[in-house]
């Protein structure tokens, strides 16, 4: 069985034991979370939500909280003399799913 779920503006593609990686969560490691948010269910029958399915949840566990790589944004205009280099980490929370309620 799987599940989509919507969570940070993206949608995830999830099956019991799955480790994904999504935005930030304001949630610690060890700490349980749902996602309410299903879009739709498959399986033996799929079961496509209207924009969510009714009733339906997903259950996971916080391993950790973290901060990707540094992107390096460097804008520069040539013989203009202007160049700005700026850093950019991304914060992300990866999640194992335990449980797919429908």
């Amino acid at each position: 069985m799987y599940a989509i779920i919507a969570t940070g503006g993206k949608q995830y593609k999830v099956s019991e034991g799955d480790v994904i990686t999504i935005e930030k969560l304001p949630s610690e490691a060890g700490d349980t979370v749902t996602f309410d948010q299903v879009l739709a269910i498959g399986g033996d029958e799929f079961k496509a939500g209207d924009p969510t399915v009714a009733g339906a949840t997903v259950e996971g566990s916080v391993l950790r909280n973290g901060r990707a790589k540094k992107v390096i944004v460097y804008r520069f205009k040539p013989k203009k003399g202007y160049h700005k280099k700026q850093g950019h980490r991304q914060s992300f929370t990866t999640v194992k799913i335990s449980k797919i309620n429908a």
